[in-house]
């Protein structure tokens, strides 16, 4: 039960639908569609294409999508993998002669792979929709042509991004109108981008990835030193998977499978059902357990996780309960662990998510990312498309299952979740925050699943994230009690202030006995989850 003296706020709760999102606009056109006939998959993509008009630094139709689809509330989910690919022509050769060897760099055209969200959209739409799809774009078109105030978290992150917009001219133009961020309250509008809206409303896929929109963003790439062809875009194409999934306290957790870091959750679940830590959430056992299985697990994502395609992903071996119950030996309680397999530092990144249930109790489970704020900060000058930066997830390291290769999908963060049990859909949700998305989906699982925390509660909890490899830094937010935080420090832990709020959830369970849904929405963005 809530205490209602502490500052935060309920669980939404409703008997006929619901969404949740991580801005009040996206969750208002949502329910707007859903009480005009649409159902929850029109409200879902109604809901992302608004964010990807307000919230531009987290999102974008230059990005890419990955869904979960749950028909009915059963237990048959349907995944989806809208994550774009390298062009053809892009190999290792170009970073070696430009002598890059570190990192694939953010403000170029190679971070750029083509973006798949377009593509997952429209097949999704034609899938799952019930009204058209110029009805499930009408929102957000309005917002990029009338105009949208700023909200507070909104303004934060565009502010942090002003360096790297006033570096390209179409950046600048677009989203820093006075030569900065606007400031909360202020209207922004984007007509470029409303014009290459409308044109996807009316002509589908072909709108994005043929014709003039594809053709601004290609010559602009091109005039970069970029690679990408008419020919990349015209052939880009997601498909349907098969969730991976793993039980956990008598629950089916399900995810998108690699090249998405859901498996990696499903890891981190797995280990911590070996691991007896008691009753209290915030406790310096509890927390320790989830920093060393999120170390673990994440070692095994950068030795394995890679574009299943490409390279032999060890799926089955990732998910065995063998792996679980060695990695879960080597946590000792009593101290950190010193040695572990290198692996790169966590970054934090932006996104959105979205999660809405429909009368019908069809679930919807969907995330949208550009990678880092304002993704690569290189915007196609006709078509006012932010371009995103995912390539930056690959690696340069010969041989490494996730290197740059032509045609390849990188390591993806974005990843949705659902849960089942008993034939049935009981969650929706997902955890924003790049590679912090693992930890998580397992930490909101666990709150729930563990603990019996209502969702609200779970998902305002404090968090903190491993820094990463043998380094016992972790990440932390101010919020961790004092004496926790002293107890983990003295186990060998190095907590260090967070410079950004870590992650951002939403979830929808339904109560099935009830016949009602409740839900929650970040605090830590602006958003809202509402009902009817």
């Amino acid at each position: 039960m809530r205490n209602f003296e502490q500052p935060t706020r309920s669980v939404a709760v409703s008997a006929n639908a619901m969404a949740a999102t991580s801005h009040p606009y996206a969750t208002l056109a949502a329910v707007n569609i859903l009480q005009a006939g649409g159902n929850a998959m029109d409200a879902a993509l109604a809901a992302c294409a608004v964010q990807c008009v307000v919230e531009p630094g987290s999102t974008g139709i230059g990005g890419d999508c990955f869904a979960l689809y749950a028909p009915k509330g059963g237990d048959e989910v349907l995944a989806y993998n809208g994550s774009g690919r390298t062009p053809e022509a892009l190999t290792e050769s170009w970073f070696s002669e430009r002598e890059i060897t570190e990192e694939v760099p953010r403000q170029s055209p190679a971070s750029v792979t083509i973006p798949g969200a377009i593509d997952a959209w429209t097949r999704l739409h034609a899938d799952h929709g019930r009204i058209t799809f110029a009805e499930v774009l009408a929102p957000a078109i309005a917002f990029a042509e009338n105009g949208y105030a700023i909200t507070p978290r909104v303004h934060r992150d565009w502010v942090l991004e002003e360096k790297l917009l006033a570096a390209d001219a179409a950046a600048a133009k677009n989203f820093l109108p006075e030569g900065r961020a606007p400031a909360i309250g202020e209207i922004h509008k984007q007509p470029e981008l409303a014009a290459t809206l409308k044109r996807i409303a009316a002509e589908g896929r072909d709108g994005f990835y043929r014709g003039p929109v594809a053709q601004d963003m290609v010559n602009y790439l091109r005039s970069l030193g970029g690679l990408h062809t008419l020919e990349d875009f015209a052939s880009a194409r997601g498909e349907y998977v098969t969730p991976v999934t793993t039980r956990f306290r008598g629950h089916t957790i399900h995810e998108c499978p690699p090249n998405g870091q859901g498996i990696i959750a499903l890891m981190i679940l797995n280990i911590l059902s070996h691991v007896e830590t008691g009753d209290d959430p915030l406790s310096p056992d509890r927390l320790h357990a989830e920093i060393e299985a999120t170390r673990l697990a994440y070692a095994a994502r950068d030795a394995w996780l890679a574009d299943p395609d490409k390279a032999n992903v060890p799926v089955e071996e990732m998910l065995s309960d063998e792996l679980a119950a060695k990695l879960a030996a080597k946590i000792d309680l009593s101290r950190a662990l010193t040695e572990l397999p290198a692996f790169e530092m966590p970054l934090h990144r932006d996104t959105v998510y979205i999660t809405v249930v429909d009368a019908e109790r069809n679930a919807v489970s969907l995330i949208n990312s550009i990678f880092d704020c304002f993704g690569s900060g290189l915007v196609a000058p006709q078509s006012g498309v932010v371009l995103h930066n995912r390539g930056q997830s690959f690696s340069l390291k010969p041989g490494h299952p996730n290197v740059i290769a032509p045609g390849k999908r990188p390591l993806h963060t974005i990843i949705p979740g659902m849960v089942t049990r008993d034939g049935r859909t009981e969650m929706s949700f997902g955890v924003m925050g790049g590679y912090y998305q693992a930890m998580g989906h397992a930490h909101l699982v666990s709150k729930v699943l563990d603990y019996g925390m209502d969702l609200q509660e779970a998902i305002d909890l404090p968090r903190l994230i491993p820094v990463g490899g043998n380094d016992t830094r972790v990440e932390a937010e101010h919020t961790i009690p004092q004496a926790v935080a002293t107890e983990l420090e003295r186990r060998g832990f190095k907590l260090v202030p967070s410079p950004d709020p870590i992650g951002g959830a939403q979830v929808i369970r339904i109560d099935w006995e009830n016949g009602t849904l409740a839900g929650a929405s970040e605090s830590r963005k602006d958003g809202i989850a509402l009902g009817f």
